[in-house]
């Protein structure tokens, strides 16, 4: 049906909008079942930059599910990052991190963290809170190698001040000893 919406549209002139929904639509449609190639060549074969930049974001601001953000996040980044705010295009960097770093995570433990997907360094902080080491270990060791020369709002330092911050609260004994009288 979206195709031959599709085909409609190339005969017949539609509002603006309503092209903007049916694509967005129909992408969403591709990423929940799992068409990544097919979204691809959707987005591809949008001739308007400026249609295909906001059926990408609609896309994305309507939090479909975590192969969908990922894709989506790296298609903005790809291929608009020109056009994005400085504070758009770290928020959808930070959503690419989150989501690439959810990736890393065993399946089944996704969905606890899915609301994190776009804050990356609340998503290592709840790690190290729920005491998953071996998570945070690959989680932080994946954002290093993502955010190599990449400026979106938090760095390495960052990370490093958080795990420090953490450490040093482990260490602290909060109570005195007392001598032992007979």
């Amino acid at each position: 049906d979206y195709e031959l919406c599709e085909e409609w549209g190339h005969f017949y002139p539609v509002p603006r909008e309503d092209l903007i929904n049916l694509h967005r639509e129909h992408l969403l449609h591709l990423l929940e079942i799992g068409d990544m190639e097919k979204a691809l060549q959707l987005l591809q074969r949008i001739e308007d930059p400026g249609i295909c930049l906001a059926i990408s974001e609609q896309s994305l601001d309507q939090h479909p599910n975590l192969a969908a953000s990922h894709f989506l996040a790296d298609y903005l980044t790809a291929h608009f990052h020109a056009n994005l705010t400085t504070a758009r295009r770290n928020e959808i960097q930070a959503l690419y991190m989150g989501s690439k770093v959810l990736l890393t995570l065993p399946e089944l433990s996704r969905v606890n963290y899915f609301h994190l997907s776009s804050r990356p360094l609340l998503m290592l902080e709840q790690l190290l809170m729920n005491m998953k080491v071996d998570w945070l270990a690959v989680a932080v060791q994946t954002l290093h190698q993502l955010l190599a020369g990449q400026e979106i709002g938090f760095t390495v330092e960052d990370i490093d001040n958080l795990l420090s911050k953490y450490a040093e609260k482990a260490l602290n004994f909060p109570f005195a000893l007392k001598e032992k009288r007979s």
